[in-house]
Order: structure tokens, then C-alpha cells, then sequence
């Protein structure tokens, strides 16, 4: 038996792979360019393999066993990230193609609205101002940013979420009804 055979052999199945961790993240990597991402997915890959080896009968296989198991993750991560980057796009081209319903009026928008919209991350008041206020395209201010239309439509998403939070607590109850045509300001 080589040395090499021996030290794959020698030790629980634990020790095996717990030796040749840094190869394991050295591989992922060389796969998913990227070294956190790497070390996240070897050290999942351990988490579930902790609850497997019982289930590897001969030791000598452990490592390539482990192999088929990282190769498995990276697979799984590929296609987790790929919906998630199909999600993002479609929320894009909705943002991008959305059909405003004829308004009834002009409804007069509560101030704290602006007010809280200028207190907001910049890159977020940015995204506000252009895609809803300029009505410019999400896949515009993608190119104009230098970001990718996900990128930006996941921008949008937060700075909404940002600008809904800050006016219901600017707001309280007026925010439930939309901050149109009411009196918060005025009670301040």
C-alpha cells in the first residue's frame, strides 16, 4: 500500500476529509471563482456529509465519495443562483413594462413621502428618482450605472421597501391609506 493509500485510509472518515479540506475549497473555488462562496459550500458539504458517512462503506472511497458530494453543491448552487437571476430579470422587464391605471384626479401626495425618499441611501434615492419619478427603464438605468438589470431591479425592490418603512413611521396610520390626500403633515 503507497503512503498515500495509507494516510486516505488512515483515521475516521472525519479526519480523512477534515485533512484535505483546503484541497476540497481549492476545487469549489477553481469551479465557482469566488473563495467565501467556496468555503460556504465545502463546509455545508461537511455539515451533510457528517450525516451520511454511515452510509460510505469502504473508507478508501471517502474521498471521492466527498468529491461527488461537492460536485452535487456546486451543481445545486448553480441552479439556486441561476432562478434567482431569472427571478430578478423578470422583475425587471415587469418593472420596465408596468401599465399605471388612469388617475382618477391628482390626489395630493402626503410631503413626507419626498421628505423621507431624500433621507434615503443615495444609490437607493437615485433608483426612485429615475425609475419612478423619470419613468426611465430598469434596463436603462442598468446601462446608465453600469450594473446589470437584476442588479438594479433588486435596487428598486429595497428602495421601495426602504421608502415604504420610513413612511409608515414618519406617517402611522395615514401611510395605511396610501399617504394620499391626508393631513400628517399639517398635525406635525
Amino acid at each position: 500500500m503507497s503512503a498515500k493509500n495509507e494516510q486516505e485510509t488512515a483515521g475516521t472518515p472525519q479526519e480523512i476529509l477534515a485533512a484535505r479540506r483546503a484541497q476540497f475549497v481549492s476545487f469549489v473555488e477553481g469551479r465557482v471563482h469566488d473563495r467565501a462562496l467556496a468555503e460556504d459550500l465545502v463546509q455545508g458539504a461537511f455539515e451533510h456529509a457528517l450525516a451520511r458517512l454511515g452510509d460510505v462503506r469502504d473508507e478508501a472511497s471517502i474521498v471521492a465519495w466527498f468529491y461527488r458530494s461537492l460536485r452535487n453543491a456546486i451543481v445545486d448552487r448553480h441552479r439556486r443562483h441561476g432562478t434567482e437571476a431569472r427571478a430578478l430579470e423578470q422583475l425587471a422587464r415587469e418593472i420596465d413594462h408596468r401599465v399605471e391605471p388612469e388617475a382618477l384626479g391628482t390626489p395630493r401626495v402626503c410631503p413626507c413621502v419626498l421628505r423621507v425618499a431624500e433621507s434615503l441611501k443615495p444609490e437607493y434615492a437615485d433608483a426612485l428618482r429615475r425609475i419612478e419619478v423619470e419613468d426611465s427603464a430598469v434596463h436603462a438605468f442598468a446601462e446608465e450605472r453600469g450594473i446589470t438589470s437584476a442588479n438594479a431591479a433588486t435596487r428598486v425592490f429595497r428602495a421601495r421597501q426602504a421608502l415604504r418603512r420610513g413612511v409608515l413611521a414618519a406617517c402611522g396610520g395615514c401611510a395605511a391609506s396610501g399617504c394620499v390626500d391626508c393631513t400628517c403633515a399639517s398635525e406635525r
